[in-house]
């Protein structure tokens, strides 16, 4: 009896009757063959990482071939490499900056482009998109208006911009629908594109669902072309700001690009990189704006982000 006790003492644990060994191990993680608890997973070679940069490293990234040009532009300014007068350093740029602000000059002709190009963007903008949805949607509005649209859109701004001028004088209507003209052509063609992108199943599926012509475009057509329509209104905008340039830089007695103007007259140079710069930032500015609303309008789609 003692000899089989100690024996049941010293018999290691082991699998019960019928039980696979090896199904136990695997069932335990820690014991995964292959596998070492202790170290952690190793990602393979050419595996993207799911981290994404915080925004100091993306500003940082961002900054630096600017601080380059820029640090670049004021050595060879002093060392006298380049003219001062066609090339002014970007301290005597910043100054001249500075001088405009306290003065109250830059905000007066800033809030003036501004609501240029808001009313120019506005108005062809809406009228871009209305255009595409009716071209998008019928086909016989199609082959009636889209010929004539895109015969419109070859022409160059700079080629009607003195019919304007003659049509309606140099007042702001003659800038309003130049800007306007502009900005028509990205949002009208980037909306048909996308309703006549979407997937022809859902529109069976709408009608099987007895769906009203209104409830088709609120339900289907807009959602389903809200990424071409967004890419549309950034490139409208992009190319507003462009027409604002042309219209001010023409006839124009108020504005930022009236502000350049005169000052190429009077070889004020710094005044137009000043000019040139605030149409650069606020142009980033508004795009930024645009990708926030992107973002938010289409958190749905998973795309690839690099």
């Amino acid at each position: 009896m003692a000899g089989t006790i100690g024996t049941a003492v010293r018999r290691k644990p082991g699998p019960e009757p019928g039980q696979n060994p090896d199904l136990e191990q695997n069932r335990d993680p820690d014991r995964t063959p292959g596998r070492d608890p202790g170290r952690t997973p190793i990602r393979e070679p050419g595996q993207a990482s799911n981290r994404e940069p915080g925004r100091l490293t993306v500003v940082a990234l961002g900054s630096i071939l600017p601080a380059l040009v820029l640090g670049g532009w004021q050595i060879a300014g002093d060392l006298g490499w380049i003219s001062t007068l066609l090339f002014p350093t970007p301290l005597t740029i910043a100054e001249t900056f500075v001088r405009l602000v306290t003065g109250g000059e830059l905000w007066t002709h800033l809030r003036i482009s501004f609501v240029r190009a808001a009313l120019g963007f506005l108005l062809g903008a809406g009228l871009g998109l209305f255009f595409g949805l009716l071209v998008g949607l019928f086909r016989r509005a199609e082959r009636s208006l889209d010929p004539t649209i895109q015969m419109i859109r070859m022409i160059p701004h700079l080629a009607v911009a003195p019919l304007f001028v003659l049509w309606f004088g140099i007042g702001e209507e003659s800038k309003v629908l130049l800007i306007a003209k502009g900005a028509f052509f990205p949002l009208y063609i980037n909306t048909f594109l996308g309703i006549r992108g979407a997937d022809n199943k859902l529109f069976e599926v709408a009608r099987v669902l007895g769906f009203s012509r209104v409830k088709q475009v609120l339900r289907l057509v807009i959602p389903s072309a809200m990424p071409n329509i967004l890419l549309g209104v950034r490139l409208s905008l992009g190319v507003a700001w462009l027409g604002l340039v042309v219209a001010e830089l023409i006839a124009s007695t108020s504005g930022i690009g009236y502000m350049m103007s005169d000052a190429r007259q009077f070889n004020k140079t710094p005044v137009v990189f000043v000019g040139i710069i605030l149409f650069a930032l606020v142009g980033v500015l508004v795009d930024v704006f645009v990708r926030l609303l992107e973002r938010r309008l289409l958190h749905w789609r998973e795309g690839y982000k690099g």
